[in-house]
């Protein structure tokens, strides 16, 4: 299994979404599917998976400079940077919360070509915090932490036709390398 440099990122990759509509971390939207193999069309993606929301290495080395380089990664052509762990939607959105995405940085609005089931998102959108319990895409292309379900250390980047560009996973989930903001900023 895993993924290689110049494969395509799969149909049918799903993960459970909470919008970000509320800066109250206690208080969060219901979760909704996310179709990201659908949502991703033509945009260039950071994809970023971590073993847990709030977990040390996690919140303090991994996200902390996905945040801080926000701008930087997206400087570079990035359409958007999603975050998924084995977290469920309510605790990722927390996570957002409690890390300073704001009210309506990431809130769907809907498109003309299909107005009640369409997830399209505003260009204000910069980072997504996504649970990665509908398809387990962590688990399909096994890339797990060996911490039992929880998503292995990993970043890749998709461009906008879909092919794979970049993929590595920490060989040692403790650490932050070649899966950092640093990693993904030097390879954009």
């Amino acid at each position: 299994m895993g993924i290689s440099i110049g494969d395509k990122f799969p149909e049918g990759v799903k993960f459970e979404w909470a919008p970000i509509d509320t800066g109250d971390p206690t208080s969060c939207s219901m979760p909704q599917e996310y179709d990201a193999s659908k949502e991703w069309k033509g945009k260039k993606v950071v994809l970023v998976s971590v073993p847990g929301a709030f977990t040390p290495g996690c919140q303090a080395r991994h996200l902390p400079p996905y945040i801080g380089n926000i701008d930087s990664i997206l400087q570079k052509g990035v359409d958007l940077v999603a975050v998924i762990a084995s977290n469920d939607g309510w605790v990722m959105s927390a996570w957002g919360k409690v890390n300073g995405v704001k009210v309506g940085s990431n809130q769907p609005v809907h498109s003309t070509d299909s107005p009640a089931k369409s997830t399209a998102f505003q260009d204000s959108e910069k980072i997504l915090f996504l649970s990665d319990t509908k398809t387990q895409y962590s688990k399909q292309i096994g890339w797990q932490a060996g911490m039992g379900e929880r998503n292995g250390r990993w970043a890749m980047i998709i461009e906008k036709d879909g092919t794979i560009s970049y993929a590595e996973k920490e060989q040692d989930p403790r650490q932050v390398t070649v899966s950092g903001a640093e990693a993904i900023l030097s390879k954009l």
